[in-house]
């Protein structure tokens, strides 16, 4: 199975098990693109509503080559646009850096993965409004470099 397939069974069951109350209409998958530093690679997020905070599900099919193991992650909300990101971060979602790997239980699924699991203390309309991108960046210790990036809006 692809990591298409691979992404998209994650992230069904991650929402069945945890977001059971949300209505679909208010889940909203944002593809995440990979920078120049992480070519190649494919991560998508998934937002739903959690009161006045939203929940982010975030499947990382993939790091630069050399990163350090287990890979420690970065996340960012910022103003702006993947392609004109405001001057620092709104919302600084690293309350835990440590990344979670995937590995499918069947032998038909031989994808990896990492799934991270944010929340950002602002409402889902807000985010969803337009004027915001959502950076992975990589450890200081991995050079630092964002490696995807997906507007939220």
């Amino acid at each position: 199975m692809n990591i298409v397939s691979s992404m998209a069974l994650v992230l069904a069951v991650g929402w069945i098990s945890g977001c059971a109350t949300t209505s679909d209409s208010q889940i909203t998958s944002v593809p995440l693109t990979a920078t120049l530093y992480n070519p190649g690679h494919m991560a998508q997020a998934t937002l739903a509503p959690m009161g006045n905070q939203t929940d982010i599900r975030l499947f990382i099919g993939g790091v630069p080559l050399g990163s350090g193991s287990p890979a420690r992650l970065y996340t960012y909300v910022y103003t702006g646009s993947c392609s004109s990101l405001g001057p620092k971060p709104a919302y600084d979602l690293n309350q835990s850096v440590s990344s979670q790997f995937y590995s499918p239980e069947s032998s038909a699924l031989d994808s990896r993965g990492i799934h991270l699991r944010k929340s950002v203390p602002v409402a889902y309309e807000t985010l969803r409004s337009g004027g915001y991108a959502l950076v992975v960046r990589g450890s200081p210790a991995d050079g630092g470099h964002d490696i995807f990036c997906g507007n939220l809006g």
